[in-house]
C-alpha cells in the first residue's frame, strides 16, 4: 500500500467510522488523522491498519478499533496541563495519541516485549513525554500518585477503588466494565474528596485485562 493510500485509508476511517459514531470534538479528530496508526499495527496487519478491526498485537492482545478508541479520547477530553496514567499500552498508538494531546502520560504494560516494541515506536516519532513501565495495573498502580486521566485499555469486572482515589478533583476515568458479551463503558469523573460522578456512555465488549478477571466463586 502506498503512502498515498494510507492517507485515504486515514481520512475514509475518520469519515466513516469515527464521526458517525459522534466522535466531533477537533483535538480528536487532529490527533486521529496525524498520529500514523499504521507505523503502530504489527506489519502483517499493516494494510488493515485503517479497517474497523481490533487487530491482534501478541499475547492474545489486540488494538481498539479505532472509533472505540476516538470515543475513549473524546470522553477523557485530556488537556494540554493533564497527567495522564494508561493501563494497557500495547500497540502504543493510544499512548501516543494520548500523549499528543496531555503533558505527560504514563503507561503501564505487562508484557515487556510490547512495552519495549511501544517505547521503539513512541521514540521513532519523537515522542518523548511518555513513561512506559513494566508491570501489572489490573488492580491499581499505587506507585503513580494522582493523575487527571485514566484509562483503562482492557476491560475488568468492576473498576478498581485505588484508581478512583488516584485521580485528582475533576479526574476522569475511562473503563469498560461488565461481562461479555455486553459490556458498558463508563466514565467516572471525581467532584470532590469523597464524591465521583458517574456516567454510562455506550455499550461494547472489549477483551479483560489480563488478571482483571472475578475470583472463583465471585457473585454480584
Amino acid at each position: 500500500m502506498t503512502e498515498m493510500n494510507f492517507e485515504q485509508a486515514r481520512f475514509n476511517m475518520i469519515e466513516q467510522q469515527i464521526r458517525p459514531w459522534e466522535v466531533l470534538d477537533p483535538r480528536v479528530l487532529e490527533v486521529l488523522a496525524t498520529v500514523p496508526r499504521e507505523d503502530f499495527v504489527p506489519e502483517r496487519y499493516r494494510k488493515l491498519a485503517f479497517s474497523d478491526l481490533a487487530l491482534p498485537i501478541g499475547h492474545g492482545q489486540a488494538m481498539m478499533p479505532p472509533a472505540l478508541e476516538g470515543r475513549l479520547l473524546q470522553a477523557v477530553a485530556p488537556q494540554p496541563t493533564d497527567h495522564v496514567l494508561e493501563i494497557g499500552t500495547g500497540s502504543g498508538f493510544l499512548t501516543a495519541c494520548l500523549a499528543r494531546l496531555a503533558a505527560r502520560v504514563e503507561s503501564v504494560e505487562i508484557f515487556d516485549d510490547l512495552r519495549l516494541s511501544a517505547a521503539a515506536k513512541l521514540h521513532r516519532h519523537g515522542i518523548d513525554n511518555v513513561a512506559l513501565h513494566y508491570g501489572d495495573g489490573a488492580h491499581g498502580w499505587p506507585a503513580g500518585g494522582r493523575y487527571d486521566v485514566i484509562v483503562l485499555t482492557g476491560s475488568v469486572p468492576e473498576i478498581p477503588p485505588s484508581y478512583l482515589s488516584q485521580l485528582n478533583l475533576g479526574g476522569r476515568l475511562f473503563a469498560v466494565t461488565g461481562d461479555s458479551p455486553v459490556m458498558a463503558a463508563e466514565l467516572v469523573t471525581r467532584a470532590s474528596d469523597d464524591q465521583w460522578a458517574w456516567e454510562s456512555l455506550f455499550e461494547t465488549d472489549l477483551p479483560r485485562l489480563l488478571n482483571a478477571e472475578r475470583p472463583p466463586g465471585f457473585e454480584l
